[in-house]
């Protein structure tokens, strides 16, 4: 028969391999641990300088911080950004419903109802722009119109300054007004 050694051996053998058994709730629950912010703080006001005049303020409801090999953060309830000349005045203004900023690139993507306004009141829209801090740029691949007070324009992408001051749509579509010289 069995000697006490075998039954010990046995019942550490069963306890061990039932152990093992993956309990896919645990499993979750350390995989969304994993993915969770690192921080999280509400109505965040970041101020960019340059040569000791503020240049940019951003402004979220929510920032979640995430780290890794691409770190970044996240304004998963929307951001606003506003864009400061040297005497403090408002160049344009940047609102979106979704923003992610990586902190390596100083790339940040704005989504969903992105919305920028220049000094000459003239509107973009589109649902994707990309600020690209190190160029001074904004640009878009996605569909935009731009609003300019006398007409409106369509098209698919467009590349500008981030003060939204000079612009371009790089595929525009719909009627269009030739001047003649």
């Amino acid at each position: 028969m069995f000697s006490r050694k075998h039954i010990a051996l046995f019942s550490f053998l069963l306890v061990f391999l039932w152990a093992c058994e993956n309990d896919i709730k645990v499993i979750n629950t350390l995989a969304s641990k994993a993915n969770a912010p690192v921080e999280t703080a509400k109505n965040i006001e970041t101020i960019y300088s340059d040569s000791g005049h503020v240049s940019v303020i951003v402004k979220a409801p929510q920032l979640d911080r995430y780290e890794g090999d691409n770190p970044y953060s996240e304004m998963p309830k929307g951001v606003d950004v506003k864009f400061y000349d040297v005497m403090m005045q408002v160049k344009s203004k940047l609102t979106a419903n979704y923003a992610i900023s990586y902190t390596r690139t100083k790339i940040m993507e704005a989504k969903n109802h992105v919305v920028v306004v220049n000094e000459k009141q003239e509107q973009l829209n589109t649902e994707h722009l990309v600020w690209d801090q190190n160029k001074g740029r904004i640009y878009s691949d996605k569909y935009v119109t731009v609003n300019t007070g006398k007409e409106i324009l369509y098209g698919n992408g467009l590349d500008a300054d981030e003060r939204f001051d000079h612009w371009k749509i790089l595929k525009p579509k719909g009627s269009f007004t030739i001047k003649e010289d």
